[in-house]
């Protein structure tokens, strides 16, 4: 990883994680996963962090997914196994953190930008941003049981299996109605509303917050069924080699559903 695609701000109580690819919209790499997952044990080694942020360089994305070029290596439904594990994993280690978490979007949080969001506590967006997983019409693979469970417990099934099915985006409007984010704030306030959020919070009991979090993870997770044989049927398909060398190539993907 450059070791600037992925940085880490610790400014008394408040922790800042900026995803730094602009050019790229932010899209992650294997090593700006890793990197998270550095960055979380971190803050968890520091007593003094008591709120984390999550945020992308510039206004156009949060996360716009994974950077898909990595995907043409994938050969076997093993290794979209070992994908989706690397980032629940990822995902799992953000959920932990002992801290409140704060997404705080600006432009696209699209298929793994989406799931970082939804691993965090909170979410605030401007009015300019999207949320979406359009991999039914992008890559043709799916998302993980874990990251499905957090999506439709902000939004609810229903509106869950809309955002995959459509391949559209929920704009900043929808996401605050359908709860995905917690508050719309203007661009121009938008560093503002985020500062005062994070001293509000850090001010808060640490035990109060932490308990709280652990109660909403523990109670999904005694909910979960495995879904390893979906994703092996997904990421194992010639229209998931297909989706990804279509998407590198930026043509429509030719679907013959095997």
């Amino acid at each position: 990883m450059n070791e600037n695609d992925l940085l880490v701000d610790v400014r008394g109580p408040i922790a800042t994680i900026t995803f730094n690819r602009p050019g790229a919209r932010n899209a992650m790499t294997w090593q700006m996963y890793e990197g998270l997952v550095n960055a979380c044990d971190r803050i968890d080694s520091d007593d003094a962090v008591r709120v984390a942020v999550l945020r992308g360089a510039g206004d156009r994305a949060f996360v716009a997914g994974t950077d898909i070029t990595q995907f043409l290596d994938f050969s076997t439904a093993e290794d979209g196994l070992a994908y989706e594990r690397r980032t629940d994993r990822v995902f799992d280690r953000l959920e932990r953190l002992r801290v409140p978490t704060i997404a705080a979007v600006r432009g696209y949080a699209v298929g793994g930008g989406l799931g970082l969001a939804a691993a965090c506590d909170m979410r605030i967006c401007t009015p300019e941003s999207k949320f979406g997983l359009p991999i039914a019409r992008t890559l043709g693979n799916c998302v993980s049981m874990r990251t499905y469970a957090r999506l439709s417990d902000l939004v609810g099934r229903g509106r869950a299996l809309h955002l995959i099915y459509t391949a559209g985006f929920m704009p900043a409007a929808d996401a605050l109605t359908a709860g995905l984010v917690t508050e719309v704030v203007a661009q121009e306030d938008f560093d503002s509303r985020l500062h005062e959020l994070c001293d509000q919070l850090s001010g808060h009991a640490p035990l109060t917050m932490w308990a709280s979090k652990e109660e909403a993870r523990r109670l999904r997770e005694s909910r979960m069924p495995d879904g390893d044989d979906i994703i092996e049927a997904c990421y194992g398909s010639e229209d998931f080699r297909e989706g990804a060398r279509a998407f590198v190539e930026k043509r429509s993907p030719r679907w013959r559903g095997r």
